[in-house]
């Protein structure tokens, strides 16, 4: 008898499987006679352990599937002794060879016409991860990157990093289209170019929808007719004035609770658009408050610099008032009041001077009150709360500030799929490699993985809504939408028993039958059920 740990490996395998992942990537990559494991069971065995939530490094993959049923999942005669480090170091580099993004993009397209993706909207995000190691400055061949330092959105910016690109479906946050770039590369000097691109690929007939690092001129210009809808930054002197000025009263109610919203028209960039300025009422209270505490350190910078100043002589009247209004200037919550010159004479010997007596020197000092000014405070605050969302899409009555907001409040479809890629249980700890061709190659399969990831938690959901069936949770209470995440976690202690050549499941409760039942039969068929 032999037992196998299969948990809920059996799940993801039978997603790849439904992609139809092997046989796509087989016929990209080159399958050879003499080999045992095929370029497409490799990224499968990638895949497998990147969702296995076990942090192992890509020389551990052959001790990752030791105990486990490696056959049984990947095909017959795979062993674990073959996923070893130079077999997967071979495939990639047949991968960068290839084309991580041509790889993915086509993997991707399956995923669209076999899972019916609805692309009505598409959602652009990048994100930096750090590496470790020296990784020396080289110069970049065509089509490589450089692992360098650059803006971490990891907050480490001692760290060299490289950048990842992604779009995602707003149906089920599935990634479509992932790119690696270099570590210094600035968001906002490619993401015009990069959704262009995309759009063209795709036949983009959707919207598209991006954060500030899309919103410049340059950009919306490269767009052209496609539709899309993004942030503005508050950076741009039109988007504070709006932001500030508006009253509370231009506001109207949102159909999303907590929401407000106040409309404008725009041609920034020459481009005909609508500038949405929403209020998020939760956010009013927490950015009054950071608003105070900027007041108060502002504080005490002005009172030490006003010390300072106040105790520094000036030959004349006109100095001493024009260094004051200087310093006062460059004060963003406060101002002087009551600002006056003190003129001091100076004897050649201490003590009070006789009458007849001329001073040997003369000096003025400014004397002020230093205050809060109460209207640029209240300006600060006035802006508690508030961003702009802009669009192109002016002319469409279906498209309005509510759908708008709702669009872009998907943007967190992107987001969550970056924190998954981060997680300390993903394989994001293996990146060590030693290349930035393979580091590429990798982190194309991390996006693999998170595509199969979204894939099998959208059918999931999508076939317990249309039996208006519920799972239970993690505390024992029904839910119509369970992260895929805490299925892996409840399948855990599945094994594969193999008795005189017959093979059965253990472990399979009522509840994980319930489960597998709304999986494809391609999942089933891994335990036993199908």
């Amino acid at each position: 008898m032999n037992v196998y740990d299969l948990d809920h490996l059996g799940i993801i395998a039978g997603i790849v499987d439904q992609l139809e992942l092997e046989s796509r990537t087989n016929a990209c990559l080159g399958e050879h006679p003499q080999q045992v494991v095929s370029p497409g069971q490799g990224i499968k065995a990638m895949i497998l352990n990147g969702l296995g939530f076990v942090s192992a490094p890509l020389y551990l993959y052959e001790g990752f599937f030791l105990g486990k049923a490696t056959s049984h999942l990947l095909g017959e005669g795979i062993e674990p002794r073959h996923l070893n480090d130079d077999y997967l170091g071979r495939l990639l580099d047949k991968i960068w060879s290839y084309g991580p993004s041509k790889l993915f993009s086509l993997i991707a397209m399956d995923a669209y016409g076999i899972f019916g993706l609805d692309t009505g909207r598409y959602h652009l995000d990048s994100s930096s991860f750090s590496v470790h190691g020296a990784y020396e400055e080289m110069e970049e061949d065509i089509g490589s990157i450089a692992i360098a330092y650059g803006h971490s959105k990891d907050h480490r910016p001692d760290l060299k990093q490289f950048i990842t690109e992604m779009v995602c479906s707003h149906d089920g946050s599935v990634p479509l289209s992932f790119q690696v770039a270099s570590g210094n590369q600035s968001d906002q000097a490619v993401f015009g170019d990069r959704l262009h691109t995309f759009a063209q690929q795709w036949d983009v007939d959707g919207i598209l929808v991006a954060d500030a690092a899309l919103y410049s001129a340059e950009n919306l210009e490269k767009l052209g007719s496609l539709r899309w809808i993004t942030r503005v930054p508050l950076t741009l002197s039109e988007a504070q004035v709006l932001v500030t000025d508006l009253a509370p009263e231009d506001f109207v109610d949102s159909e999303h609770p907590g929401y407000r919203f106040s409309s404008v028209c725009s041609t920034y960039g020459d481009v005909k658009q609508l500038w949405v300025v929403v209020e998020n009422q939760g956010r009013i209270d927490s950015d009054h408050r950071q608003v105070d505490k900027q007041v108060e350190k502002a504080r005490k910078q002005a009172q030490k610099q006003w010390h300072t100043q106040q105790n520094t002589d000036f030959s004349c009247t006109d100095d001493a008032l024009m260094q004051a209004k200087a310093i006062a200037a460059r004060w963003r919550y406060h101002t002087l009041e009551e600002l006056n010159v003190v003129k001091t004479l100076h004897y050649q010997h201490p003590g009070r001077p006789k009458k007849d007596v001329p001073p040997t020197d003369v000096t003025y000092r400014a004397t002020a009150i230093l205050v809060e000014d109460e209207a640029a405070i209240e300006r600060a605050k006035r802006k508690a709360g508030r961003f702009i969302v802009a669009t192109n899409i002016v002319d469409d009555l279906e498209v309005n500030p509510d759908t708008i907001l709702c669009d872009y409040k998907g943007q967190q479809a992107a987001e969550g799929g970056f924190k998954l890629l981060k997680d300390p249980l993903f394989f994001t700890s293996s990146v060590f490699l030693k290349t930035p061709e393979r580091i590429a190659a990798l982190a194309t399969v991390m996006a693999l993985a998170l595509m199969v990831y979204t894939l099998g938690q959208r059918h999931l959901r999508k076939a317990l809504a249309q039996n208006n069936e519920t799972v239970l949770d993690q505390k024992k209470r029904p839910t119509p939408t369970p992260t895929l995440r805490w299925i892996f976690q409840s399948f855990q202690a599945i094994h594969l028993v193999c008795i005189n050549g017959q093979r059965q499941v253990s472990n399979l409760t009522t509840e994980r039958l319930k489960i597998l039942s709304f999986f494809d039969p391609m999942c089933q068929k891994y335990y036993l059920t199908g």
